[in-house]
């Protein structure tokens, strides 16, 4: 029986590598991209093994939603990855005053799309650690530990925060709030991933690997977004784009499986990933103003991910050298071989 598989933004960094191992494990993928006259982003799909044989490209804008139905017709699974990141309103829907709204939006209509298909069983949903702040409430320190019950809220004042970031965190918070309240008319998993790192399908380094790598590179923005993360979170929760992956296949292959799950195999302070890029490659130098010691005793509190028997396969160490190691071969920086 062919197996069916959504995927919606399928020619992001994650979108692609989980494309391509939906289409390794045999599934028939059904992807979207926002363009399909993007030779750059159908050819990446295309030249994925299998694709010729098990990949239906279809065209779809999260700002018109309704255009995933004819994606998600027929499917048994839809992992969910799309998301605006910047403000593009789309012509038949010029009312989305930010993101946010075409986010939550789109996360309604593509559950109603769901239930409409009669097929698909569960949707999986690619969250972010932006929308679980460990910040208290009325602002004052944090909380001891980052789960499941961490959420960002929309009135945070926030360290490091530019206007993009803001609207981000917001957007994600909102449309994973607005997803999980119809988990009683489907099954649906909110996979909420930490800062992902390693390699890529892409040409160029991906965001989050650009802000993992930013203390090495000297990178001031990409520095800034770590810091931002950190404040807002109290650590970085960081895991390998393998993972990732793999933890979206688990999700859904698992027989039942519903609800909220944090996703990180580490959770680390900016310094100590400075510290630990400085390990693995001895040549890299970090300037001062790079790394700040906070010493705060925030542990990682979430556990539901592994006592579903999910297991991380990439350490520390791993996720870091190949995310050095993918910034080197990108031109974002010289190093020696790690000797580590």
């Amino acid at each position: 029986m062919e197996r069916k598989v959504c995927v919606t933004g399928a020619a992001g960094y994650l979108g692609s590598w989980l494309v391509k191992r939906l289409l390794e494990t045999g599934y028939i993928v059904h992807a979207t991209t926002r363009n399909l006259g993007d030779p750059y982003k159908v050819g990446l799909l295309k030249s994925l093994p299998h694709a010729e044989t098990r990949l239906r490209l279809f065209e779809a804008d999260i700002y018109d939603p309704c255009e995933f139905r004819p994606a998600i017709q027929g499917c048994s699974f839809v992992l969910h990855m799309a998301t605006p990141l910047q403000h593009q309103p789309h012509p038949l829907n010029p009312q989305f005053k930010d993101t946010t709204e075409a986010a939550v939006a789109g996360v309604k209509s593509i559950v109603e799309c769901c239930i409409a298909s009669g097929t698909v069983k569960r949707l999986i949903y690619t969250a972010s650690v932006v929308a679980s702040s460990t910040l208290k409430e009325d602002g004052n320190g944090y909380k001891a530990q980052l789960d499941e019950s961490c959420w960002t809220s929309p009135g945070a004042t926030l360290a490091y925060a530019t206007d993009s970031l803001k609207a981000y965190a917001s957007s994600k918070a909102a449309s994973e709030k607005e997803l999980l309240r119809h988990g009683n008319e489907i099954e649906i998993v909110s996979l909420t991933l930490g800062l992902v790192g390693g390699a890529t399908l892409l040409s160029s380094i991906p965001g989050s690997v650009d802000v993992l790598i930013s203390q090495a590179t000297k990178n001031t923005s990409g520095y800034n977004t770590l810091r931002f993360l950190e404040e807002l979170l109290g650590k970085v929760p960081i895991l390998h784009v393998e993972d990732a992956c793999d933890a979206h296949i688990f999700c859904m292959e698992k027989p039942s499986m519903n609800g909220r799950f944090l996703c990180a195999c580490a959770y680390l302070s900016s310094a100590e990933i400075a510290n630990l890029h400085r390990m693995i490659f001895p040549d890299i130098e970090i300037p001062v103003e790079f790394v700040e010691k906070l010493k705060r005793k925030i542990v990682w509190g979430s556990n539901k991910l592994k006592e579903a028997g999910f297991e991380y396969k990439y350490d520390v160490k791993t996720i870091l050298e190949d995310s050095i190691n993918l910034g080197h071969k990108l031109g974002e920086l010289e190093i020696q071989p790690s000797r580590v």
